[in-house]
């Protein structure tokens, strides 16, 4: 599976420390881990953050084919904190470098040439008229390539419309019940939410095929095949969730590009989630046999239970 995400690639500065993230970023590394051929398309400064920036994408095992140097504006920040409820939020400085991708007929023509299978993006980089247009020019021109949208709202940084517009591009989308009720509400103006009317709503609407919704620690729901399922997540002590989201996403789209049965395939993702929860930064050091681990002492926990 070939996948090019699109946005933004920016440094999370933390009390003690910064760690190299972006949703988009995160996504593509937990990908390329998990036996993908990925690619971002985003762009860095050209100051120190930027170099330190290009060593660590390579070092991760991604290409820099199409992460562009410029000098308009610098690497993007993102000051995190979190919230009562231990949710990280994020102040993000725009524009910043990723806002100043350059869109030329060589660029394109190199998407083309990689003929990614899915093009994975969010929301806050499309907020950039430039990047938006970007996008729509890529689906355009890559008619066999599926979307697949990590809403990923944050504060000041979208809007309705462009939700709206970026749905009804993807195939597939990604969020949590924060969002989707936030969404719910917005759009209908009704108040009568639950998670089923929402997921029933916005993929006849959009003609989403896949609506994963995240839960915390409680694990996630999925829309598909006009039914909604929820899987149960797993209890780790948590250090940061920076980063859990978009590895969980990931690891969504890995099984079901694969064609796994969804029990299999949300276990998965919830797993590599809190995998990652569990460690420090964006990008931590985990591999695949964790998450099998993970998920094989929950179903000893299950069977000594009922014994």
């Amino acid at each position: 599976m070939k996948i090019l995400s699109i946005g933004e690639v920016l440094w999370d500065v933390f009390d003690d420390g910064e760690y190299l993230g972006g949703a988009p970023l995160n996504f593509s590394a937990a990908s390329q881990r998990l036996g993908s051929t990925a690619a971002l398309l985003s762009a860095v400064g050209s100051d120190e953050r930027g170099a330190r920036t290009l060593k660590a994408i390579r070092d991760l095992g991604l290409t820099t084919e199409f992460v562009q140097q410029v000098t308009q504006k610098p690497t993007g920040t993102a000051l995190v904190s979190t919230d009562r409820d231990g949710n990280a939020v994020f102040t993000i400085d725009r524009p910043a470098a990723f806002d100043c991708v350059l869109i030329d007929t060589l660029l394109l023509e190199q998407v083309v040439c990689f003929a990614p299978d899915w093009l994975y993006f969010g929301t806050l980089a499309q907020t950039n008229p430039q990047t938006e247009m970007l996008l729509m020019r890529l689906i355009k021109g890559l008619p066999k390539t599926r979307g697949y949208y990590d809403v990923n709202l944050r504060t000041g940084h979208w809007d309705l419309g462009l939700v709206k517009k970026l749905s009804s591009v993807a195939k597939v989308i990604k969020l949590n019940h924060t969002e989707a009720e936030l969404l719910y509400e917005r759009t209908t103006g009704k108040s009568g939410y639950s998670l089923e009317n929402f997921c029933r709503y916005w993929s006849s609407t959009f003609d989403i095929s896949t609506i994963c919704v995240t839960l915390g620690r409680q694990g996630c729901a999925v829309f598909s095949e006009d039914a909604l399922r929820f899987f149960n997540g797993f209890t780790v002590d948590v250090v940061d969730t920076v980063g859990s989201g978009d590895a969980f996403a990931a690891a969504f789209l890995y099984g079901l590009n694969a064609g796994w049965p969804i029990e299999e395939n949300a276990a998965f993702a919830n797993a590599l989630g809190a995998i990652v929860a569990a460690h420090p930064g964006a990008t931590p050091d985990w591999n695949v046999a964790e998450c099998h681990a993970l998920i094989r002492s929950r179903s000893a926990s299950d069977t000594s239970s009922k014994s």
